[in-house]
């Protein structure tokens, strides 16, 4: 495990914070994971106890993590999901049947090799090729969503070669797959955005942000996206409306 480098913009503790975070908002560490121990953190970091304690202690505060005496310290399972209703729109065809004015941006795209969390979301092979995603929307030249996908190429070959900035996701799964979409998996969570992604919605990387970690799959079962929907807390509002039976 490697990627910490230790730089003076930001107190220690903190980039102890970010590279944890990291982990688990990139998928690298899933959920109910057990993260490195304290020890192992100090030799990785090269810190002292107290600065890695005080980064964790952050991320325990903001319910990433939890802590569990005797055994350590886990990625949080987040307690609340919704399941999709059953008209699946992607949230461009939503805010388009809204009359809402948007801009999307592809900000980075690019193949790499499944590790295990995302390999098996997605139904392939750990080391298989998928494709990365992520593009910002903007209302109004603001952004007010940062959409990151893990795609899964081998249903949707030639999926890395279509133009995101003309084409929708959802059509061009569809085009490249032969297959309609058929039903998402959608989980909520309350998070602090952090560095990365706090840069590209433009918030301070405490800011609070609402994750919505999908698993989208076609009409034959096959899972094609696996990723989240970051929406800035003060700047959107999801709301939905339900018959009860």
């Amino acid at each position: 495990m490697t990627g910490f480098e230790k730089t003076k913009d930001s107190p220690l503790y903190e980039q102890v914070s970010d590279f944890v975070r990291e982990k688990v908002y990139s998928k690298e560490w899933g959920a109910d994971r057990r993260i490195p121990s304290e020890h192992e953190l100090m030799e990785l970091f090269g810190l002292s106890r107290g600065t890695v304690q005080r980064g964790i202690r952050v991320l325990v505060d903001e319910g990433l993590l939890v802590q569990q005496r005797g055994r350590g310290t886990f990625v949080a399972q987040p307690v609340m999901a919704r399941p999709s209703s059953n008209s699946l729109l992607s949230f461009a065809e939503s805010m388009d049947e809204q009359g809402i004015s948007y801009e999307t941006r592809v900000v980075e795209m690019r193949v790499e090799s499944a590790g295990p969390v995302c390999a098996a979301k997605l139904g392939i092979v750990e080391g298989a090729d998928y494709l990365y995603l992520l593009r910002v929307r903007s209302v109004r030249g603001r952004p007010v969503m940062l959409i990151e996908s893990r795609l899964n190429l081998r249903a949707c070959p030639g999926l890395d070669r279509a133009d995101f900035d003309s084409e929708g996701l959802f059509a061009a799964a569809e085009r490249t797959s032969g297959h309609a979409i058929g039903a998402s998996e959608m989980v909520y969570s309350a998070r602090a955005v952090g560095k990365r992604r706090g840069r590209w919605l433009g918030c301070e990387e405490h800011a609070p942000v609402l994750e919505l970690e999908q698993l989208v799959s076609l009409d034959d079962g096959t899972p094609f996206e696996w990723g989240s929907v970051w929406l800035p807390a003060n700047r959107c509002v999801i709301s939905s409306e339900t018959v009860r039976e």
